[in-house]
């Protein structure tokens, strides 16, 4: 797995245009921290990556260099913790909400990495293949943002550490904030190759019981410094 270094720093979180029924759950805009740099990888985990960690592949389209998808966030973590085991410590984790957003956005403001038109988007991602009928596509294929992530708008949604509360964003601290304490559904973010272009915006917030399992979510790691 390929790792890009996030940079320590601090950033606008959420949604800083008058929320919708469809955006209130990315409001208020607030200003966070994160005070230690980590390292998030370049591209969504692969099947091939799942593969040799767990010995499957439960992917809907089985190719090696696709994400994997169809995995759980309680799947995901059961891959960290062999995935920890491996490497004989606790390095790997998912990245936090906060974390996530920081790096999507890769100091921008704007509704996407790289500005607000939707026409620029096919530049960056898969997206747009209304229904289930659609796969994946191969990581990677598309622009990076400035940091050198690929594929944080689209392809697969991307499970996240954090529970969901529709209105965590009120009192979330500034610093390093890790989610509600507890909660019934996990977040994911970012987007899949199944859905409009609004729903791949840097502040959007999806979640789901962390049993489920669909065609379009997946993952990608953060890796601590220490």
């Amino acid at each position: 797995m390929k790792f890009i270094f996030i940079p320590a720093g601090c950033f606008q979180m959420g949604n800083n245009k008058p929320p919708t029924d469809r955006t209130v759950g990315e409001t208020p805009s607030h200003r966070v921290c994160i005070d230690k740099p980590f390292y998030l990888g370049e591209t969504e985990v692969t099947q091939r990556e799942w593969e040799d960690v767990m010995g499957n592949n439960p992917s809907k389209s089985k190719v090696e260099d696709k994400p994997v998808d169809r995995v759980s966030w309680n799947d995901v973590q059961e891959f960290i913790q062999k995935l920890n085991a491996k490497e004989g410590g606790t390095f790997f984790r998912l990245p936090t909400e906060a974390e996530w957003e920081y790096a999507a956005r890769a100091g921008s403001e704007s509704d996407f990495c790289f500005g607000d038109n939707e026409r620029s988007l096919a530049t960056y991602a898969w997206f747009g293949n209304l229904g289930y009928k659609g796969t994946p596509h191969e990581v990677a294929q598309k622009k990076p943002n400035d940091w050198g992530l690929y594929d944080m708008h689209g392809n697969v949604w991307e499970w996240v550490q954090d529970w969901y509360d529709g209105t965590y964003y009120s009192n979330s601290p500034a610093n390093n904030p890790t989610g509600p304490e507890t909660g019934k559904y996990r977040v994911y973010r970012g987007g899949s190759y199944i859905g409009k272009a609004s729903n791949l915006r840097s502040a959007v917030r999806f979640s789901a019981l962390p049993t489920t399992r669909t065609h379009d979510v997946g993952f990608r790691l953060a890796r601590q410094l220490d």
